[in-house]
Formats: C-alpha cells, sequence, structure tokens
C-alpha cells in the first residue's frame, strides 16, 4: 500500500505538466505564508499605531481603487507579451513593495508610518491588477482543463495549511517579542514569503504561451488570486478581472445589459458595500476595545482558515441540493453572524466563535457567488456581462470600506457594526426573493 497516496498522483502526471503542477501549488503555499503573516497582521499593526477607522477604510480600498483604474490598461499590456514572463515580473513589481514594510516602524513616526502604508498599497496595487488578471491566463495556458480542479483543489489545501500555521507562529511571535520589533519580524517573513511565491513563478513555463485573450472562462476557485488579498473578504474580489480584458476597444457604458441582470448587479453591489462596511471597524473593535492579544488574533485567523476549507468540502452537495442563487443568498445571510459576534466580543472564546461562523458562512456565499454569476448571464454576452459585474463588485468595495468609517464616527463603532449585520441579511434577502 502507498502511504504517499498524493507524491504518486503527482508522479503519474506526464512529465510535460508536472513542473507546472508542481510550481504552482507551491507558489499558493509560500503565497500563503505571506497571507498569514504581512497581510493577516498588517491592520492590526495599524490600530496598534492608532489608525483612525477611515484610515483602515483607505487601507481597503486602495486596491479596489487601482484596479478599476488599471484593469483595462493591464489587459493590453498582457496582451502584446508573453504572459509567463510578465506574471513573473509583474510579481516582483508588486511584492518588493513588501520590504518596505519591514523598515516602517523603526523609519517613520506611527502617524507617518501608517499614511506610509496606504501610500504604499496603491503603488503595490498597479502591478498587483497585472499580476491577477494575467496568472489567470497563465493557469490556462499551464494546466490542460480536465486537470484544473485537480490543481486547483491541491492550491487551495495548501494555501489553507500555510495560511493556519503561519497566523499561528506570528500571534505567538508577537506575543513574545515587544512592539514592534515582532511586526518586523512578521512583515519579514511575510517578505520571504512573497520572494519565494514569485520564485516558483518563474519556473511556470507553460507550452503554449497563450494570450490573456484565452483565459479561462469559468472561474477557477482559487481562494488566494494573487496581487489584491488584503483580507479574508478579499479572496473572490478578482472575478471577471480576465474579462475585462476583453473589451479594450469599448466603453462599458456603451454596453447594454439585460433588465434582469442589473437587480443582480444592484445585489452584488450591495453586498459587497455591507462586507467592506465592517472590515476597517473590525480591527479597531478587536484591538482598542476587547483589547485582544496578538495570539488570540492569530487562533481567529487560524481558526477561520480550517472552517473555510471545511466548508469548502460540502459547497457541492449544498450548490446540488439548493441550487447556485439559493445556496448564495444564504450565504449572504449567514455572514451576517460574524460583524453580530464581533460586536459582542470582549473575549477570545467569543472571537473564536465569530471567525469559525465567519469561515463556514464565507465557504459557501464565497464559493456559490462566481457559480452563480456564470449560471444568470448569457453566454453569447459573458465578456460584457462580467465586466459590469466586476464593476458593481469594485465599487462595493470602494463604497463599503468608506462608509463604515463614516458611520462609526457619526454613530459610533457598535451601530456601524450593527448597520453591516442588517445590510447583510437584507443583501441576501434581495437575491433570494429577486436574485
Amino acid at each position: 500500500m502507498n502511504v504517499f497516496p498524493l507524491t504518486a498522483r503527482v508522479q503519474a502526471i506526464p512529465a510535460p505538466h508536472r513542473s507546472n503542477f508542481i510550481h504552482l501549488i507551491l507558489d499558493i503555499a509560500w503565497f500563503g505564508v505571506l497571507n498569514g503573516s504581512a497581510i493577516a497582521f498588517v491592520a492590526v499593526f495599524a490600530a496598534r499605531q492608532g489608525a483612525t477607522a477611515l484610515q483602515l477604510g483607505l487601507l481597503n480600498a486602495s486596491p479596489a481603487l487601482m484596479t478599476l483604474f488599471f484593469a483595462l490598461p493591464a489587459g493590453r499590456w498582457l496582451q502584446q507579451r508573453p504572459i509567463s514572463r510578465s506574471v513573473f515580473w509583474a510579481s516582483l513589481g508588486h511584492r518588493w513593495f513588501y520590504l518596505l514594510w519591514v523598515i516602517l516602524p523603526i523609519a517613520l513616526a506611527p502617524s507617518a508610518q501608517l499614511s506610509a502604508l496606504i501610500g504604499l498599497t496603491l503603488l503595490t496595487s498597479i502591478p498587483g491588477t497585472i499580476l491577477a488578471v494575467g496568472f489567470n491566463a497563465l493557469f490556462a495556458a499551464a494546466v490542460p482543463p480536465d486537470r484544473r480542479g485537480q490543481i486547483v483543489g491541491w492550491r487551495n489545501a495548501g494555501y489553507a495549511l500555510t495560511s493556519t500555521v503561519v497566523t499561528l507562529l506570528c500571534g505567538w511571535l508577537l506575543n513574545w517579542m515587544p512592539f514592534p520589533q515582532g511586526y518586523q519580524v512578521v512583515f519579514a517573513i511575510g517578505f520571504v514569503g512573497a520572494a519565494m511565491s514569485s520564485l516558483h513563478l518563474w519556473f511556470i513555463r507553460p507550452e503554449v504561451e497563450s494570450a490573456v485573450t484565452n483565459s479561462v472562462r469559468r472561474p477557477l476557485r482559487d481562494w488566494a488570486q494573487p496581487g489584491l488579498a488584503g483580507n479574508w473578504h478579499s479572496l473572490r474580489t478578482v472575478i471577471g478581472l480576465r474579462s475585462l480584458i476583453r473589451l479594450p476597444q469599448q466603453r462599458l457604458w456603451e454596453l447594454a445589459i439585460d433588465g434582469p441582470f442589473r437587480l443582480t448587479l444592484l445585489a452584488v453591489c450591495f453586498f459587497h458595500i455591507a462586507l467592506y462596511l465592517g472590515n476597517p471597524l473590525f480591527p479597531i473593535h478587536l484591538v482598542q476595545r476587547a483589547q485582544l492579544s496578538d495570539q488570540a488574533l492569530s487562533w481567529g485567523n487560524g481558526v477561520f482558515y480550517i472552517a473555510l476549507f471545511l466548508g469548502s468540502t460540502r459547497l457541492g452537495s449544498l450548490s446540488r441540493r439548493l441550487g447556485h442563487r439559493r445556496n448564495l443568498a444564504i450565504g449572504m445571510s449567514l455572514t451576517c453572524l460574524y460583524p453580530l459576534l464581533i460586536a459582542l466580543t470582549y473575549s477570545t472564546p467569543l472571537y473564536l466563535v465569530a471567525s469559525a461562523a465567519g469561515g463556514l458562512a464565507w465557504s459557501q456565499a464565497g464559493g456559490a457567488l462566481g457559480n452563480y454569476i456564470l449560471e444568470v448571464i448569457p453566454e453569447a454576452k459573458r465578456p460584457t456581462y462580467l465586466a459590469w459585474y466586476n464593476m458593481a463588485l469594485q465599487a462595493g468595495v470602494l463604497i463599503g470600506s468608506l462608509l463604515g468609517p463614516l458611520l462609526a464616527d457619526g454613530f459610533g463603532l457598535t451601530i456601524a457594526l450593527l448597520a453591516g449585520v442588517g445590510c447583510r441579511l437584507l443583501a441576501g434577502f434581495v437575491l433570494w426573493r429577486w436574485g
């Protein structure tokens, strides 16, 4: 009996593809190191440095803003170049910025550090958009259609494993080391993960260098979309980016869409407003009000990813039983548990419960979202509809990231969190009733 079934399966893959598959898996495993360290703790670091809800909102909104500005130019640029080398160089342009995070705590005063973080996030999102757009085409060129589901599954498993282990390790380090040296170590770990991920991208060599326009037409359901990750809500925000680049000569506002899909777009936009409304507020509450330790926050991140992984294993059976629309509507509604429980959290146990509930809910909502969108759009107009979908999604990210801090300033942090609860429930109801 073979005690290493995964190794045996990899060895059974034809040699021309085996190397690409291994490097794709190692790429995302190292990206999980980045996600579990620098990305997971940057908002906590900002909150401990006295960041306001508005500053955290700008930190969340920056990638979406850059995506809206640079997705189309990125697609045009990629169309003229070999996709494998373009993705590698875009990853270097994106990820070297994480090295600057390491020196921020000692180079600038706390207030200047926060401004620098926001500025660096804006800058890094430009090559990050190129990376996010181009990676889909690289994946399609490197992985045959009959192997894509298998490779995405292995990538998701590697990503969840390294994210969970590293976030627990970083929580221990931050508890053991003085502030801010502990965060410098955590950011350095993130930079190493980012660099190693880029290294493996260099070794991915598809047999045919496909253009971006030949990228896959189905969502890869890959949790980590390189280039635009910043928090767990961001794991699905780049669905549809690959379709924007199919419209290089057309203006989006000149492209008509059917009436029923307009309501779907409104529901998607409203749902992402609701999702991101609470994002800048969670670190403020957990760090400054609940005063949870970095160790406790790392446990919550670990619990979230474990719940996300376990919940995703049930997504297929739920979709067959309920259909994509109802599955998404229920998942949307269940995401309200996270801000509700966070608003009530003043101890570690309840925070862990909130993280588990958030991971399970997002495994259902995030997993069903792309499938539902592709189900309701006509095949002949897929690029146009997905482009509009992406614009609605990014608009929701921007509005929610900035609206949450404004509500907190006007009505208080607890009321703003509860507003997020109500908006998530309402978005689920709208989709169930009219989606």
